[in-house]
């Protein structure tokens, strides 16, 4: 297929190229300018920028189909203009064995709609006691390992996968939540939490474990990406790791960016989230930090559940919010806010995710993979249970008008979405 779209607005978040032009594909990949094309695409008042790439996207496949299925949420992904996605390995059974891997992969790559990049699991079943076959993981296309939100309280265990992990070269991909201090808790440990009667998670769960991971990566220099920051002081200790030269990456969910733990209002269980909504101040310092570099990308920590896991009372209900189709519009939400040009705040979800992921995609740029989006920033969007794809219905943003509306997604040079 050899595609031409015209008359775009091209950003280019990689190159910093942000100006009215063509775009070429052919055979898969961005091509230098050709005469005869098998489609042209008129994207006149249109954004054409390089495929979303979301590092975690709970896809729920295999074993939690009742919560979504692969179709639905790749349907997601291509909806929000996602052409790459991370998935953790937190299925049923968890991505611990190759084979597992293997037929994610192959079903994914059945339905030619988003490229998905699995994440191994670092220990047997999540458990946190025996380490999984990387190695074996790795070559079967696990292009890192993570817990996910199981925890791994044994700090042995853990210096013993960096260690091993060190040697190969293997990304590992951890949250920084102490076991003991977050158990039993639901909500952030402030005031809110008081007067609704939650049982609290308080900001040095978070900061105690990552100063133990970063001394533990000081010690190994295992590559670790540290992944949905939620407090301030987690910022500021990234922001020194950085400096001192330290071979780690973060990220922050899209919701952490916009909503603190005020929006719980009267128990909202679509904010039941892990890590849960911090303190106005923590919000603030993400979107700050995500501004300056000290945060890496963002991402959408898709969790689709399903309406038994939510209508529950708050600290029953299962935690995760529904992202995919929420990223681009979130995303400019937040640039808005920041006052940053449309290149800066896309370079969150292309460039800055392609390097965490260690992908080739993100860019524009002559043999980059083929993989476009075409959307309209100023077209709302109102956000509700029926313009959702996703299977999970479960976001704090439901009712909200958003800016930003995807309106063709071309994976490897195909259209595979357009609305």
């Amino acid at each position: 297929m050899r595609l031409h779209i015209k008359n775009a607005r091209i950003v280019d978040p990689a190159s910093g190229r942000d100006g009215k032009g063509d775009l070429y594909i052919a055979d898969g990949k961005i091509s230098q300018e050709f005469s005869k094309a098998d489609r042209t695409i008129d994207a006149k008042g249109l954004v054409a920028a390089p495929g979303f790439i979301d590092i975690a996207a709970r896809l729920r496949e295999p074993g939690l189909e009742y919560k979504a299925t692969l179709a639905s949420e790749m349907q997601a992904a291509i909806a929000g203009g996602v052409t790459s996605l991370a998935c953790p390995p937190d299925t049923d059974p968890p991505l611990d064995e190759p084979g597992l891997v293997d037929m994610l992969r192959r079903r994914a790559k059945a339905l030619e709609h988003a490229r998905v990049y699995p994440v191994g699991a670092l220990t047997v079943k999540l458990e946190g006691t025996r380490l999984t076959e990387m190695a074996q993981l790795a070559e079967t296309g696990c292009v890192a390992f993570s817990q996910a939100n199981a925890t791994l309280a044994d700090t042995q265990v853990l210096w013993r996968a960096l260690q091993y992990a060190a040697t190969f070269g293997f990304p590992v991909w951890l949250r920084a939540e102490d076991t003991w201090l977050a158990k039993g808790g639901v909500a952030h440990d402030g005031e809110i939490a008081t007067r609704l009667g939650l049982p609290g998670i308080p900001s040095f769960a978070e900061t105690i474990a990552l100063s133990t991971l970063l001394e533990l990566v000081r010690a190994t220099r295992a590559r670790v990406h540290i992944c949905r920051l939620s407090t301030a002081g987690a910022v500021e200790l990234m922001r020194a790791a950085k400096r001192e030269g330290l071979p780690v990456t973060c990220d922050v969910g899209i919701h952490h960016l916009h909503l603190c733990d005020n929006d719980l209002g009267y128990f909202d269980s679509n904010c039941r989230l892990e890590p849960p909504l911090r303190s106005q101040r923590d919000r603030d310092a993400l979107a700050a930090g995500l501004q300056d570099g000290a945060i890496d990308c963002v991402c959408s920590d898709h969790t689709p559940v399903d309406d038994d896991g939510k209508h529950v009372p708050f600290a029953e209900a299962e935690p995760g919010a529904t992202g995919l189709e929420l990223l681009l519009p979130l995303t400019l939400k937040w640039g808005e806010a920041r006052r940053l040009p449309l290149a800066k705040s896309l370079a969150k979800i292309t460039s800055d995710a392609a390097r965490v992921l260690g992908v080739g995609s993100g860019k524009l740029a002559v043999g980059a993979p083929g993989d476009v989006v075409l959307f309209d920033p100023a077209a709302s969007v109102r956000i509700s249970a029926e313009t959702l794809k996703s299977q999970g219905k479960n976001t704090p943003f439901l009712g909200y008008e958003l800016a930003g509306r995807v309106r063709t997604t071309i994976v490897a040079g195909n259209v595979v979405h357009e609305g």
